[in-house]
């Protein structure tokens, strides 16, 4: 038990010799030592505080990203619709001018229909007109004296006769 104990000469050395340390410490390196960690201490509070100012600025960064991505969006957005406008308009003039161009051949072949039914009509009278005259120069060349047997002649030209 006794090598447990310290005995008293040891007590005092050691002690002595601490405070000659601790002396020399304060006297020497104390004051570095405290101005070091004093250093570290800032080091530490300013790389904290642009650390939260990068955080901010990186938030800043995001939301203008954000808001950069919404207008491009919406940009996008103007001008799907505006191409949309733009077919609808494109097909509808294109329609519009269809129905125009599809009156217009109609009305031209009303108008050829009316011209050919016109002179179909004119044929048909000359031919009517020159059926009567050769009718009426028939009956002009055999002078009948009975009127019975004329009216019985000019029924058997107009039956003879047929219309083209």
């Amino acid at each position: 038990m006794d090598l447990l104990l310290p005995h008293l000469g040891l007590i005092f050395w050691t002690l002595l010799s601490f405070l000659i340390v601790f002396y020399i410490l304060k006297k020497f390196a104390w004051k570095q030592i405290i101005d070091g960690l004093n250093e570290r201490e800032s080091n530490i509070a300013n790389s904290i505080a642009s650390a939260e100012k990068v955080k901010a600025e990186m938030a800043k960064l995001k939301s203008e990203n954000e808001s950069l991505l919404q207008s491009a969006r919406e940009e996008r957005a103007a001008m799907l619709k505006e191409a949309k406008e733009i077919k609808d308009k494109m097909i509808n003039d294109a329609k519009e001018d269809a129905k125009v161009q599809a009156t217009k051949i109609i009305n031209d072949a009303n108008d050829s229909i009316q011209q050919q039914k016109m002179a179909a009509l004119t044929d048909i009278k000359n031919q009517v007109g020159k059926m009567v005259v050769e009718v009426s120069e028939k009956i002009l060349r055999r002078e009948l004296s009975d009127k019975a047997q004329q009216e019985i002649y000019i029924s058997q030209l107009a039956n003879d006769i047929k219309l083209n």
